[in-house]
């Protein structure tokens, strides 16, 4: 990632969050329990939002986003704990956490089909996960859009895949969808379920 990205990502994100990202991404976290894992944490944008978390194991392979993520680190509810890793090489045991999250990052994620088989191996029987997300729109002419704009998106925005099918890749990784909400005519989503 350019430092230029890394350092203008918080100032960028901010009228996203305004407009309601803060308000999604605390309806999101606020009632997840348990240990959590959250996969690419950014600038902790999500750790002012955990509450009833018993602890919060938070995994980014950026080393200048974990420098900036620190204050938020220092000011969350729950202990919150940052590790320098990819989701394809989770440094974990097996059946470690009883809720995993995410939001925004599962576009950047090189080999999602790795990170997905990670994120099962890493859960508890039984555990959750919570995720925000942009993804491949329905509408066959945004779609197509999308397909066109993602080589270059990809090159300015840290690899970012506008055209990504990430609830399917889930599904087909085998977790249990259980509830989908879209904001913004389908381009984010919300997605819950079972591991």
């Amino acid at each position: 990632m350019g430092k230029l990205f890394t350092s203008v990502y918080d100032v960028a994100m901010k009228p996203f969050e305004n407009a309601g990202f803060a308000r999604i991404r605390s309806n999101l976290l606020k009632h997840v329990k348990g240990n959590v894992l959250e996969i690419g944490f950014g600038t902790g944008a999500n750790f002012p939002f955990y509450r009833d978390a018993a602890y919060v194991e938070a995994i980014e392979p950026n080393a200048e986003m974990i420098e900036l993520a620190y204050a938020k680190i220092m000011r969350a509810s729950v202990p919150i704990q940052t590790y320098q890793a990819k989701a394809e090489q989770l440094p974990f045991p097996d059946e470690s956490f009883d809720a995993i999250t995410g939001t925004l990052v599962f576009c950047t994620i090189p080999d999602p089909v790795k990170a997905l088989q990670e994120i099962k191996r890493v859960s508890k029987p039984g555990a959750t996960f919570h995720f925000f997300e942009h993804v491949k729109v329905d509408h066959q002419t945004a779609a197509k859009a999308q397909e066109l704009l993602t080589p270059a998106w990809k090159a300015v925005c840290d690899g970012c895949h506008l055209n990504r099918p990430t609830i399917q890749l889930f599904k087909e990784a085998g977790f249990e969808v259980e509830k989908v909400k879209k904001y913004g005519k389908g381009v984010f989503v919300v997605f819950e379920g079972k591991v």
